[in-house]
């Protein structure tokens, strides 16, 4: 059975630093592009940045360019994200997803498996 499990999220000041982490089981993602998004209540499910199966290639929503930075050791089968000047705006839950092609996307139903959400809240 596939799974996908993050951990690392927590409560922040704004300003501080969390990083979120997402190790999958049941199979290898080596090949796959991975990425991660987050929700809040009430909206829909938002992209926030994916990378390729090699890592060759990153892409992030306009809100955390500059400050998230997603990082995958294809060893441990784990994607990683680096949140820098967190904001009260990324509060959160956020959730890993792998899709079944290489090639980085930033459309939630482009992903084909997701994990159960990690929540972050940032308080100013």
């Amino acid at each position: 059975q596939v799974q996908l499990v993050e951990s690392g999220g927590g409560l922040v000041q704004a300003g501080g630093s969390l990083r979120l982490s997402c190790v999958a089981s049941g199979r290898t993602f080596r090949r796959n592009a991975l990425g991660w998004f987050r929700q809040t209540p009430g909206k829909e499910r938002e992209f926030v940045a994916g990378i390729s199966w090699s890592g060759g290639s990153t892409y992030y929503a306009d809100s955390v360019k500059g400050r998230f930075t997603i990082s995958r050791d294809n060893a441990k089968n784990t994607v990683y994200l680096q949140m820098n000047s967190l904001k009260p705006e990324d509060t959160a839950v956020y959730y890993c997803a792998a899709r079944e092609r290489p090639i980085v996307a930033s459309s939630w139903n482009d992903f084909d498996y997701w994990g159960q959400g990690t929540q972050v809240t940032v308080s100013s």
